[in-house]
């Protein structure tokens, strides 16, 4: 099964939350990744199978636009990332998320 990152960074907390809440409702994903980027903008990232994790962003996106004073500023999605790749960034499975796969 091949396996994607999505990423999403908002302008403000409660877009990203709706994010989040939305991707993992919208898809069998997993959310591996949340902080603070700058000057109160948010990322949050997932994982999934590809299949999976677009339709997962795209809701994302959706919930972002529509909380209050929600702004997407960019978003990615990944597929088949390289191993080094995910030995570099925080985006693997880790222990603490691994439950929730």
């Amino acid at each position: 099964m091949p396996a994607a990152v999505g990423v999403i960074e908002t302008l403000g907390f409660p877009a990203v939350l709706a994010a989040a809440d939305a991707m993992v409702k919208a898809g069998r994903v997993t959310l591996v990744y949340y902080d603070l980027a700058e000057s109160g903008q948010f990322v949050v990232a997932i994982r999934g199978s590809v299949s999976e994790v677009r339709p997962a962003v795209e809701a994302g996106i959706e919930a972002a636009q529509k909380a209050f004073g929600g702004e997407v500023i960019t978003h990615y999605i990944v597929p088949n990332p390289p191993e080094n790749v995910e030995s570099v960034l925080p985006i693997a499975y880790t222990e603490a998320v691994e439950r929730f796969r």
